[in-house]
């Protein structure tokens, strides 16, 4: 066949690189399908039966304010609960720890309390609008509803049209004990009790507005504001939630902008809070035959930007959306990093709460890390409140920095180094040199400082660390893996980002000496140790000791022995029953995709949906946790591109049953947006747009000869560097399409397939015994 035409390649040139993100199609004279609302309606949640837990039900929010909504525990046929919580609302009593005295705060829920028993219901968490529809029957009629978090005003609203048995439904305020939620399973620190009763008041009689004034002991205030509106035969309850400290300003606010969204009927509120979510979806696509996992994924992309935005606190462990829990704060020793990494191949960078917090409270780092090193070092606590701060240190109120050799404080010190490389990916994907100049490399220089300052020679002439710990297993060791390995990633890229950044450092010279003498990673015979003087002997869930391979790439397999090493510590680490949890398999399903076993990824994250996974893909452990659904969607990401060490492999590691494939502006390393579609089997094409005119190294998996053209299909060189690989050069704005030779696939961007039908998330309808 002839190569693609000008005309074709200019067609769906322009559809791939813009026009589909703002609602046009591609090719075949604007289809009447269009993709994202195919993959996303197909992906809704759907309950034919009432949830009753966290774990089941359906979930709105926009980063700030979260709704749980299932059965009101005390009375599951009276009444449905709607909680009220958000990301901002916390305690500020910093001697009794981010645990305790710096804690999140729940604030209450709504209960929705019908006529008559409830009977039945039919709703749908339609993703594509962020909007729960749907009705609730009881033995009187029925409730017909409609709710939303909307994005931007940060209101819970939610539309109830009764039938005529139902129109003494009613809405009822609980407020919550603000106390930790550790408190319900942990000990209380001396001194610690929970705060003032909140003060429940109508405060607009004329306009029926009332609030739950919550006072705290440390000064400020929470407020939970609502109104009930009726229009024609529905009426509509609008809720807002605001924070103030140290001053109690927050009454005055939360009231006006309940009294301001209320003037608006629910339809006018939909209306712009469905236009920010439709245009959210659209600045990536992915589409793979296995029904259940693309509905998995797109449900992970909702979940992502409710409980996410760049302005938001960064997420603590179960999100907006708080309830009872020992971990009522963030957690950075694994949970954060986790929580954003999917933000960056699926283009959401608008979500990156990480960067913006670690250089916005990066004065509060400076506090939180011993007096002697705080003039040139940093660490980042295990866990802190909002602004990064974690108060008093204690194993019951909050662990802190460590320092090495030690103990107490547990030296718990990488956790900073690990954050940062999130940061890192941030500016990989954007090429942004202010995320590089202004946040990373000031950063990183002082968390690699405190390193050095503990770094000695020993009797082999090797650079050693003293004993610290490795985050959950227990135990503190000489050159434990977790910090040798973030040192040894921290020297290179500082090396690196001063050479980009045209800094001729001081310290350069040491992060050299670091990297040609430190220790090597210790190792036995089963593969990487937890450090020198610990084995990995034991079940143990988290990947602490394996970060040079994932997610760091700093061993790839480059070797036979390289290669041996990683499958040995890989199977050795999974090979202990016991104490794994989901993240577990997500960890193993993304270095099984460095390995390019697609096979093997496919089956860990089979084995992380079979057997943990919730029905509303939420997670638990010893309560709610929100970060290992959202790193399965990372690990779909590994394997369908990767972009590690300058070169973007399309789809490197693919399962054999995923034979037809679709992936459109999934962002890469070097700031490239990468489409590709596979079709038996076989890469079709394979495009890149280029953001920042940075270095492009593609291995397009495309078999025998090919041609390479521009966005006007005119022929571009290219450097064919062997094995499916070609290097070109594409400056700022220019693409590059990549097809066989001869080859003129339809460049549409369509769902593919799927294998085999699969349920949706949600809860069908009990079967019969």
């Amino acid at each position: 066949m002839p190569s693609p035409s000008r005309r074709t390649v200019l067609a769906t040139g322009s559809a791939l690189g813009g026009g589909l993100l703002t609602g046009g199609l591609p090719t075949q004279a604007q289809a009447s399908v269009d993709p994202w609302h195919t993959v996303l309606d197909d992906a809704d949640l759907v309950w034919q039966r009432m949830p009753t837990t966290w774990y089941e039900g359906p979930y709105l929010g926009n980063g700030f304010l979260g709704s749980g909504i299932y059965a009101d525990p005390d009375s599951p046929t009276k009444a449905v609960r709607f909680n009220v919580q958000h990301s901002e609302v916390q305690d500020h009593r910093p001697e009794f720890g981010s645990l305790f005295g710096l804690a999140r705060l729940p604030i209450g829920y709504f209960t929705l309390e019908p006529v008559g028993t409830i009977t039945g219901l039919d709703w749908r968490l339609g993703l594509r609008d962020a909007e729960l529809t749907g009705t609730l029957t009881t033995d009187r009629g029925t409730l017909a509803l409609r709710a939303l978090v909307h994005n931007d005003r940060s209101v819970l609203a939610v539309e109830v049209t009764p039938s005529k048995g139902e129109r003494g439904f009613r809405w009822v305020f609980h407020p919550a004990d603000a106390i930790s939620p550790r408190a319900a399973s942990k000990p209380l620190p001396d001194g610690y009790r929970g705060n003032d009763p909140a003060q429940v008041a109508e405060y607009d009689e004329h306009h029926g507005v009332s609030a739950a004034v919550q006072p705290l002991l440390a000064g400020g205030e929470h407020v939970t504001a609502w109104r009930e509106r009726g229009r024609g035969t529905s009426r509509t309850l609008y809720v807002h939630v605001t924070h103030s400290y140290p001053r109690r300003t927050a009454l005055g606010r939360a009231l006006k902008e309940v009294r301001g969204a209320s003037q608006l009927p629910y339809s006018a509120l939909a209306s712009s809070h469905r236009a920010w979510w439709n245009a959210y979806y659209r600045k990536s696509f992915l589409s793979v035959p296995d029904a259940r996992i693309q509905r998995f994924y797109w449900i992970q992309l909702y979940k992502t930007a409710s409980a996410a935005r760049r302005d938001a606190p960064v997420m603590a462990t179960c999100g907006p959306w708080l309830e009872p829990t020992p971990w009522p704060n963030t957690w950075w020793n694994l949970n954060v990093q986790l929580e954003y990494w999917l933000i960056h191949g699926s283009n959401h960078l608008e979500l990156d709460a990480v960067t913006r917090a670690l250089s916005e409270f990066r004065d509060n780092l400076t506090k939180e890390t011993a007096q002697p090193y705080r003039a040139d070092s940093l660490g980042i606590p295990r866990t802190t409140d909002p602004q990064l701060v974690n108060g008093a240190v204690s194993p019951l109120m909050g662990y802190g920095v460590g320092i090495p050799g030690q103990d107490p404080p547990t030296p718990e010190v990488g956790n900073l180094t690990w954050a940062l490389h999130n940061v890192w990916l941030s500016y990989r994907h954007t090429m942004d040199e202010r995320i590089l100049r202004d946040v990373l490399y000031p950063l990183l220089r002082k968390a690699i400082n405190y390193y050095l300052h503990f770094l000695e020679p020993g009797p082999d002439g090797k650079l050693h660390l003293p004993p610290t710990f490795s985050p959950e297993y227990g135990g503190n060791s000489r050159d434990c893996n977790y910090d040798l390995m973030l040192l040894t990633w921290g020297c290179r890229t500082l090396l690196e980002s001063a050479e980009l950044l045209g800094i001729n450092d001081e310290l350069a010279p040491r992060w050299r000496e670091v990297l040609a003498r430190r220790v090597a990673y210790p190792t036995d015979a089963n593969g990487f140790m937890i450090g020198a003087d610990i084995p990995f002997s034991k079940s143990h869930r988290h990947y602490s000791h394996l970060l040079a391979i994932y997610p760091l790439y700093e061993l790839t397999g480059r070797t036979p022995d390289e290669r041996a090493l990683i499958e040995r510590s890989l199977a050795h680490w999974v090979g202990f029953e016991g104490a794994l949890q989901g993240y577990t398999f997500t960890g193993a399903a993304s270095m099984s995709a460095l390995l390019g076993k697609g096979e093997d990824a496919l089956a860990y994250l089979g084995e992380l949906m079979s057997r943990f996974i919730q029905p509303n893909t939420m997670y638990k452990e010893s309560g709610p946790v929100i970060e290992t659904p959202l790193s399965a969607a990372q690990s779909l990401h590994d394997m369908v591109c990767q972009s590690w060490g300058g070169i973007i492999r399309v789809f490197p590691a693919l399962p054999a049953a995923w034979a037809d494939l679709t992936v459109h502006n999934f962002r890469t390393q070097g700031a490239f947006l990468l489409s590709a579609v596979r079709e038996d089997g076989v890469t079709r094409w394979v495009r890149l747009v280029s953001e920042a005119g940075a270095p492009c190294v593609v291995r397009h998996g495309i078999a025998g000869r090919i041609d390479v053209r521009d966005e006007r299909g005119r022929t571009l060189r290219y450097r064919d560097l062997g094995e499916g690989t070609i290097q070109l050069a594409l400056w700022k704005g220019e693409s590059a399409t990549v097809t066989g030779r001869g080859d003129r696939p339809d460049l549409t961007i369509a769902p593919v397939r799927p294998n085999t039908q699969a349920p949706r998330w949600g809860l069908p309808p009990l079967t019969a015994a």
